[in-house]
C-alpha cells in the first residue's frame, strides 16, 4: 500500500475577501511524480503559499507526512518542510553552492565553516546524479539549469519529502529538461515525492504518473498516465487547436526581400556570438541553448549592458541603443510586471512610446482624446479611468501590445512572451503577436523554450553551444525534436485532429 505524503482535503482559502481555493482536494503518495496543469492561474499562487506556510483556512484540512499540519480551526505548525523551485531563485547569490546547501539550513550551528569538508560532503550527491557543479562556485555564476539542480539537491539533503517544480520547462533547454527529468526519476525511486506544475500537458506526460487539472481554484479532474494523451485534447479548447493549425498555414514572408534588421555579433570568449537577419512581417524565433547567451542578448535588448562589438543595423543606419530607438520595440518577460508604471495614468502608460513620434502629444488634449475614441471599443472605455494596478492581467497585456502598435516599430523583440502563461493567456498573446504581424511588423521571439512560440514562427534560429548556428525554415519544422509541442503538425499537410477551422478565425 502506498504511503501518503501530502493531502489537502476540502480546503477553502480566502485572501483579501476573494475565494482563491474552493473545495480543493489533492492527494500525493510517496515516490510519485504528480503533475498539475493550470487551465488558468486563479488560485495557483495561493496554493503554492499554502504548501509552505500554514495560513488560516476557511474550511478543510492539510496533512503532510501523515500528520495534520493545518485546518479550519487553526494551523498546527507555522510552516512545512516543502521545497518550491520556480523562476525566482531561492538561493543567495553572493554565497557559494556549498554555503547555500549546508550553511543556510536549520540546525547548522558550527561557528567555523570548513568549506573544504562541506565540498567533500557534497561530492557524492553530485556523482549520484551525474553532475559536476563545483561547490566553490558562487550562485550568480550558475546557469539556470545548474541553479535548479542545486535547489533540488538542497531539498534532498534537507530531507524535504515533497519537492515542487513550477514552470521549469520554460526556463531551460530541452536537452537540460531531459537531464532534469532523469534526476527527478532518480530521486523519486529513492522515495522523494514531486509535484510538477506546467501549462503543457505534453511535457507533463513525459515525466508524471498522474496529472491534476486546476481551474478557478479547484481540482477538476485527476488523470492517470494511460489517459493523458486523450486528456490533451480535452484540456485545450477547440479554439486553441484552431489557432495552432491556423498559424501553421499562414505565410507572410516573401522571398528575395531586403532585411529590415541585421544583427551581427563576433565570437568572443564570454559569448559565442550570433548573426541573423529579420524580414518585414515575419516571425523569427531565436532559441539560445545556453542561458549565458540568452542573458547576453536580452541585456542588449533591455539596455542593461553596452552594445560592445555587437552591431545592429536597420538599412545603413546602426542602432546605438535598442531601448532608445523608436524603430525597435522590446516586450520584456513577465511584461505585466516589468512594463507597467503604477505612478502613471492609463493614458500615460499607453502613449509613452507614441510621444517619441509626436513630441507635442502631452501639450494638447485633442490627440489623446482621438486615441481614446479610436481604441475604446477595443480596450474598453472603463480602463482609461482606472489605476493601472487595478487592471486585470489581460487588460495589462492589451495595453502593452497596443502601446507597441502605437509606436509603429519595424521590429518587435519579445522575451519569453509565454512564460508562466495558462491556456487562455497563451491564446491571447498569440492574438496580440498576430496583430503586430498583420501590420507588417517583424516579430523576433527570444526564448530558451520552443513551446508555443514555434507554432507562430516562420523561421527558427538555434544558437547552440560553441557558437554553432542552425537555421530551420517552417517547412522543415518536423525535423525538430519530437519533445517540442506541436511538431506533429508540421510534418504532415493534413491535421489529424477532429477540429475544423472556421474561415473567420483564419
Amino acid at each position: 500500500m502506498k504511503q501518503e505524503i501530502f493531502r489537502m482535503e476540502r480546503v477553502t482559502y480566502i485572501e483579501n475577501g476573494v475565494v482563491m481555493l474552493q473545495d480543493f482536494h489533492l492527494q500525493i503518495c510517496q515516490g510519485e511524480i504528480m503533475g498539475m496543469v493550470p487551465l488558468n492561474n486563479h488560485g495557483l499562487s495561493s496554493f503554492l503559499k499554502l504548501l509552505r506556510s500554514n495560513l488560516s483556512l476557511h474550511d478543510g484540512y492539510v496533512y503532510y507526512c501523515g500528520e495534520k499540519v493545518n485546518s479550519w480551526m487553526g494551523p498546527c505548525r507555522p510552516y512545512n518542510r516543502i521545497s518550491v523551485i520556480q523562476a525566482k531563485s531561492s538561493l543567495v547569490e553572493r554565497m557559494t553552492v556549498t554555503d547555500n546547501i549546508f550553511v543556510l539550513r536549520q540546525g547548522f550551528h558550527q561557528e567555523i565553516i570548513r568549506s573544504r569538508l562541506l565540498r567533500q560532503q557534497m561530492q557524492p550527491f553530485m556523482e549520484d546524479i551525474g553532475m559536476d557543479i563545483p561547490g566553490s562556485r558562487y550562485v550568480e555564476e550558475l546557469t539556470v539549469f545548474e541553479r535548479v539542480v542545486v535547489e533540488l539537491l538542497r531539498a534532498v539533503i534537507l530531507g524535504n519529502r515533497l519537492i515542487v517544480l513550477s514552470e521549469i520547462g520554460a526556463l531551460i533547454s530541452y536537452e537540460e529538461l531531459g537531464k532534469l527529468h532523469e534526476i527527478i526519476r532518480h530521486y523519486a525511486g529513492q522515495g522523494f515525492t514531486f509535484l510538477y506544475i506546467c501549462s503543457h500537458l505534453e511535457e507533463i506526460a513525459r515525466i508524471c504518473d498522474r496529472v491534476a487539472r486546476l481551474s478557478n481554484g479547484r481540482i477538476q479532474k485527476i488523470t492517470g498516465k494511460d489517459e493523458m494523451e486523450a486528456e490533451i485534447m480535452r484540456i485545450c479548447p477547440d479554439e486553441y487547436w484552431m489557432m495552432v493549425r491556423c498559424h501553421r498555414e499562414k505565410s507572410r514572408v516573401e522571398k528575395h526581400r531586403e532585411p529590415v534588421l541585421v544583427w551581427q555579433e563576433p565570437a568572443v570568449q564570454e559569448n559565442s556570438g550570433c548573426s541573423f537577419e529579420v524580414y518585414q512581417g515575419e516571425c523569427l524565433v531565436v532559441q539560445a541553448a545556453e542561458n549565458g547567451q540568452f542573458g547576453h542578448i536580452t541585456d542588449i535588448l533591455t539596455g542593461r549592458c553596452p552594445m560592445g562589438d555587437t552591431q545592429i543595423k536597420m538599412g545603413e543606419r546602426r542602432i546605438r541603443c535598442v531601448p532608445a530607438d523608436c524603430r525597435v520595440a522590446v516586450v520584456s518577460e513577465l511584461a505585466a510586471r516589468t512594463m507597467i508604471f503604477p505612478e502613471l495614468s492609463y493614458m500615460e502608460n499607453l502613449c509613452m512610446c507614441l510621444a517619441r513620434r509626436m513630441p507635442f502629444l502631452w501639450a494638447g488634449r485633442k490627440i489623446r482624446r482621438n486615441i481614446r475614441k479610436e481604441y475604446a471599443g477595443y480596450l474598453g472605455e472603463e480602463v482609461f479611468d482606472l489605476p493601472v494596478e487595478e487592471l486585470s492581467e489581460k487588460q495589462k497585456y492589451q495595453m502593452i501590445y497596443t502601446r507597441v502598435l502605437l509606436q509603429k516599430p519595424r521590429v518587435v523583440f519579445c522575451i519569453h512572451p509565454f512564460q508562466g502563461a495558462d491556456v487562455a493567456h497563451r491564446m491571447f498573446v498569440w492574438s496580440m503577436l498576430e496583430m503586430l504581424l498583420d501590420q507588417g511588423i517583424a516579430v523576433v521571439i527570444v526564448s530558451v523554450s520552443l513551446s508555443d512560440s514555434l507554432a507562430l514562427a516562420d523561421r527558427l534560429l538555434i544558437l547552440e553551444k560553441g557558437g554553432t548556428q542552425t537555421q530551420i525554415p517552417r517547412e522543415r519544422f518536423d525535423t525538430i525534436s519530437a519533445k517540442v509541442p506541436w511538431t506533429h503538425l508540421y510534418g504532415s499537410p493534413e491535421y489529424t485532429g477532429s477540429v475544423e477551422i472556421p474561415e473567420k478565425i483564419c
